[in-house]
Parts: C-alpha cells; sequence; structure tokens
C-alpha cells in the first residue's frame, strides 16, 4: 500500500491536532528566505542535543505521513529530510546513513563546508527532541492504526532469521558429536584419588570422565533438537511466501500463530509419501522433547510417578490424551544419536526436488518480500538454482546500496 493510497479516518483528526499542538514552536520551514539557507541545508552539522530522537520510522510517520511536513526526499546518503523552523530559526531533521539526527545548517556565506554547531543550536535540538518525543507519545493510535494498515497489504518484509537459527542447531548438534567421540576414546580412563582422613584411614575414589562427557553430550544432544524445532517454525513460514503459498501480512501472522503442524504442512506437502514419513518422525520426536523439556522434564516419554507392584517400581505416564490422563505404556524414548540422524536426513529431503533453490534465498538473510510472492518473482527465482543464486546477488546488491543509502 502506497503512502496516497492511506486515507485518514476522521477519529485521527483530533489525535493530529493534538500532536501538532505538543510540537509548540517546531513548524515545517517552508521556501528558504535567503539564498544562504538553500545552501546552508547542505553543509548541516549533526548536534549532540539530536541523538535521543525516537526511532527513525516513528519520526518519518509522525512529521511527514500523519502532519504532512513536507520533505526533501532522498539525496545522497540521506533517505529524508524535513526542513524545520524551531522559534524561527532553521534546522533539519533528517536520516543519514550514520542515523537520525537534528541538524544545524551552517549559514555562513562564505563557508565551504559544515561547522560545529552553536550552543544555541544545541539547546534548540534538545528542545526539538522533547517536541518530538512527546509528539510520538500522542501519535501512538495512529501507529497503532499504520501498522493494521501495512499488516493487510503485501507492501511488507518478513523478516529472516533463518541463518542464525540454524546455526544455533549447528553448534549444539556439533558439541553433541565432540562430546560423544569424546566419550566413547575416554570410556576406559579412571580417575583415582587417595586421601587419608584424620584417623590415618586411607580412602580411595574413583570417577570415570566418559560419565560426565556424556551426559554433557546428551544435553547438547537435546538443546539441538530444541534449536532445530526452533528454527523450523521460522524457516517454514519463509519456504511457505517463496513457494507463493502467503501474500500478506495478515496470512503470514496468523500462520505464525499457528502450531508446527500448520507450518510444515504450509511449506511441504505430507501427500507425498517421503515427506509423510519424516513430518511422523519428527512430529513423534517433538511430541517427546516438549515431555521432556516444556513440561518440567518428568521424562521423555512423561513418567511422572512411579507406583508401588510386583514388578518394581513402575513408571504412570502422563499423556496428551483428554480422555485417559494416565498410562503404562507410550512410545519408545528417542534415542538422541538416532533423532538427530533423523533431523539430518529430513534436511537433506527439505532441501531437494522443488524446494532446492529456496535454500540459498533463506541463508542468504535477505528477508522474504510479499510483493514478490504476489507479482510472480519469486516463482521464477525457483525455477532452478541458477536463476534463484543470480537473484539472490542482485537483491543483496540493491539492499547493500540501500544501507549505503547509494541512491
Amino acid at each position: 500500500m502506497t503512502e496516497q493510497a492511506v486515507s485518514l479516518p476522521d477519529e485521527f483528526l483530533l489525535v493530529q491536532d493534538a500532536a501538532l499542538k505538543a510540537l509548540v514552536d517546531l513548524e515545517p520551514a517552508g521556501p528558504p528566505r535567503a539564498d544562504a539557507e538553500g545552501r546552508g541545508l547542505f553543509l548541516s552539522a549533526r548536534t549532540n542535543g539530536g541523538r535521543s530522537l525516537p526511532a527513525y520510522y516513528l519520526v518519518y510517520f509522525l512529521l511527514i505521513d500523519f502532519l504532512k511536513f513536507p520533505s526533501l526526499g532522498q539525496w545522497e546518503k540521506s533517505a529524508w529530510a524535513v526542513p524545520v523552523r524551531f522559534r524561527d530559526r532553521l534546522y533539519v531533521i533528517e536520516h543519514r546513513k550514520m542515523g537520525l539526527g537534528v541538524f544545524a545548517p551552517n549559514l555562513d556565506p562564505a563557508a565551504r563546508m559544515s561547522g560545529t554547531p552553536s550552543e544555541q543550536a544545541e539547546e534548540d535540538a534538545r528542545a526539538i527532541t522533547a517536541l518530538i518525543t512527546k509528539a510520538v507519545s500522542i501519535a501512538e493510535p495512529y501507529f497503532q492504526w499504520r501498522a493494521e494498515q501495512a499488516v493487510s497489504t503485501p507492501g511488507l518484509n518478513v523478516v529472516n532469521k533463518t541463518y542464525e537459527l540454524f546455526s544455533r542447531y549447528v553448534y549444539f548438534r556439533d558439541r553433541f558429536h565432540a562430546l560423544s567421540e569424546q566419550t566413547e576414546t575416554r570410556r576406559r580412563e579412571r580417575n583415582v584419588e587417595k586421601r587419608t582422613l584424620s584417623n590415618g584411614a586411607v580412602i580411595t575414589s574413583g570417577s570415570s570422565p566418559s560419565i560426565q562427557l556424556r551426559r554433557e553430550a546428551i544435553w547438547n544432544a537435546q538443546a539441538a533438537i530444541e534449536a532445530f524445532f526452533s528454527w523450523t517454525e521460522h524457516v517454514f513460514i519463509h519456504l511457505a511466501i517463496l513457494q507463493g503459498k502467503l501474500k500478506s501480512g495478515d496470512e503470514v501472522a496468523r500462520l505464525a500463530e499457528s502450531d508446527w503442524k500448520a507450518k510444515f504442512k504450509e511449506a511441504l506437502s505430507v501427500a507425498e509419501p517421503q515427506t509423510k514419513l519424516h513430518y511422523d518422525k519428527l512430529l513423534d520426536l517433538r511430541a517427546q522433547v516438549r515431555n521432556f523439556v516444556a513440561h518440567g522434564a518428568f521424562g521423555k516419554q512423561g513418567e511422572a510417578f512411579r507406583f508401588h507392584s510386583g514388578a518394581g517400581a513402575a513408571p504412570v505416564l502422563l499423556t496428551n490424551s483428554q480422555k485417559h490422563k494416565y498410562s503404562l505404556t507410550g512410545s519408545k524414548a528417542f534415542d538422541e544419536r538416532l533423532a538427530i540422524a533423523d533431523i539430518e536426513s529430513f534436511l537433506l529431503h527439505l532441501w531437494s526436488e522443488s524446494r532446492a533453490p529456496a535454500r540459498s534465498y533463506v541463508f542468504s538473510s535477505l528477508p522474504s518480500i510479499l510483493t514478490y510472492a504476489v507479482d510472480g518473482t519469486y516463482a521464477r527465482a525457483m525455477l532452478s538454482d541458477e536463476e534463484m543464486k543470480l537473484f539472490v546477488e542482485h537483491l543483496t546488491g540493491q539492499f547493500d546500496r540501500a544501507a549505503d543509502m547509494d541512491w
């Protein structure tokens, strides 16, 4: 949705008036009153007093979007700039490459570069910052409405944390393998310690390093499994977008709030036999991880109690059934090594066939752009690995230039 397409409801007119009143002596600068003003804006210097402005997007939506302050638009290393007058003195509120700020122009006709802001400019910048902060607070209802309008459209980028989340899984997985290898290497090793008591008696004790190593290996495996499922909750959404199945912010939000099963089915088809096998294995593994980790570590199978019987201490399992809460039987407890192997097998399957091109994109850390899901851009890129790699390279260049404000 473009800014021009957003029509402000009448209910926000009072909010608009209140925000304008909060700015008091701050107003749009209007046309230059002298040649030195227009030139001086290009030689403006950042004030320290303007460093604590609210987030750049809030200031943008307040001044330009809501209150309709004129903007000078983009230029080299500047995303937008709003000339203002505070008590009749000229300043510019500008979002430059190094951040948002209040900038004081150099109005010296002979100047060739920006100077150091005066004490008056610093005092004014602090006052301007305080006024804008107050107006941003007043405009909060407008920001909420604006966000709701934006989410209902495809004009959104979905943040991509795929690489970061997957790196967490890889770290714990590799630690599990390393510790497991050490456990096996040192399984015959024993540490013997002798100590003499005050009465002269000698006590000998022993320990096996492999026991602690095995314990740490299991902890890392469990952390890896948790990290994997956390990653899938994220990457499945991006896969669905790249495949054109999610095209608006509302659709993304609904899937984000859905359970893991819904996310899996949106990204992959369980009608495909091999996918269904992976789905069933992961679903069972996830249930056991939740029993053990999310529900108080009562056991991988939910064994919360043990009761006395002729057979000895027998486990009573907590089930997920609403009809029968307890049972003596349950699914087989997962083995960490096999669980990691199943995950690795699924990852090979995930990045195969028509989904293969998506891997380059999701691990690039580029956001998923919903307009590209709507206009067919992603569909064309998903035709082959080569098409996707070229597209990622092109889009990365665009984002790099935007970050540098090289318009």
